[in-house]
């Protein structure tokens, strides 16, 4: 998988291209979003356009990095899931916690 980060203003956009599953895909997303909010970093955008697979371990890494950035003051949103990354959401009863956008630049403006 790859792990691209960019500053759109105060907001980090994480575009991610691949698989996000158990093992090293996982961790390096992990430490990446963990090294972003030490620096304090906490407004993230990721976009899951080209994120092919996403398994339970991929899901749930998701979710903790939103909860994270809230307890610190900040919100993770997703740009234009894939429809595989969409459906599993939807099957795991998560879609709703996330706020979802059709492109990057509308989910930073939404931090406005």
């Amino acid at each position: 998988m790859d792990i691209d980060v960019r500053s759109q203003g105060p907001v980090k956009v994480i575009k991610l291209r691949g698989r996000l599953s158990l093992g090293e895909t996982v961790d390096r997303l992990r430490a990446t979003v963990e090294d972003l909010m030490a620096t304090g970093d906490t407004r993230l955008v990721m976009d899951l356009e080209e994120l092919t697979t996403v398994d339970s371990s991929g899901i749930g890494l998701l979710t903790r990095c939103m909860t994270s950035a809230k307890k610190q003051g900040g919100a993770l949103k997703l740009v234009n899931p894939s429809k595989f990354v969409m459906q599993t959401l939807k099957l795991v009863g998560l879609l709703n916690l996330f706020e979802i956008f059709p492109d990057a630049q509308a989910a930073a403006a939404s931090f406005q």
